[in-house]
């Protein structure tokens, strides 16, 4: 009898947190959801069937303590998905707050690290499981008033190249996906009219292209997908 996976999905809310944790949950795995503010998944728990632990993604103690609650409600996870962010406000650099630009880091970056870190402590003895991270078109261009957000989005993808090239050869498979473009949030997002038709990414479709890395075999795995509208120009 197959045994049904986990799937830890850290930096949880709307949108396409809210996607992979109900594609998951249909796929028929045991899901898990970290936020800083868990009551505000009441709705997707009820709906999804997850459990949910509060996180903060950028301290080293909670990271740990989301990991052992996981492990102890759900067993060892088979799919972590990173998908916490901050954008640490935007403006001239000369206006920016410094501590809002560390703290968008330590969400958009070390976060990464450490629940990557985690992942991989629990993957490697049992030598499987998929480690995905969410990215932006930040991640590989810097755009001007942007610099904090770029600063943690360009991190976090050398972070994963990083670990994609260190764990795969021990059958982790670590895959990171630039998002670049608007994802829809919801059917009445008045962003939708002004971009056109299908001119938003839709995050069921997004969370498609998350579980299809997953299930990858691993004669063709992939380290980088970008996802971005038809109609989007790059």
């Amino acid at each position: 009898m197959a045994t049904t996976e986990t799937a830890l999905i850290v930096g949880a809310g709307r949108g396409l947190s809210a996607s992979l944790a109900r594609l998951c949950a249909r796929d028929g795995m045991t899901v898990v959801l970290a936020a800083r503010d868990v009551e505000k998944l009441a709705p997707l728990l009820a709906e999804t069937g997850a459990t949910a632990f509060p996180c903060d993604a950028s301290d080293p103690a909670s990271v740990d303590a989301l990991f052992r609650n996981t492990v102890d409600s759900a067993g060892t996870p088979d799919l972590v998905i990173y998908n916490a962010s901050n954008r640490g406000g935007r403006g001239p650099v000369t206006e920016l707050d410094p501590e809002a630009v560390r703290q968008a880091i330590l969400i958009s970056c070390y976060g990464g690290f450490l629940v990557g870190q985690a992942a991989a402590r629990l993957m490697l003895p049992r030598g499987s499981g998929s480690i995905l991270f969410t990215g932006a078109s930040a991640s590989y261009k810097g755009y001007a008033n942007s610099s904090s957000f770029a600063m943690g989005k360009f991190g976090l993808r050398g972070l994963a190249q990083s670990l994609a090239r260190e764990l795969a050869p021990r059958n982790i498979h670590v895959a990171h996906f630039p998002i670049d473009g608007g994802i829809r949030q919801g059917p009445d997002d008045p962003r939708a009219g002004k971009r056109g038709e299908d001119g938003l990414l839709d995050p069921d479709a997004i969370a498609e292209t998350y579980l299809h890395v997953h299930r990858q075999h691993r004669s063709a795995w992939s380290w980088e997908i970008e996802l971005r509208p038809w109609s989007e120009s790059f």
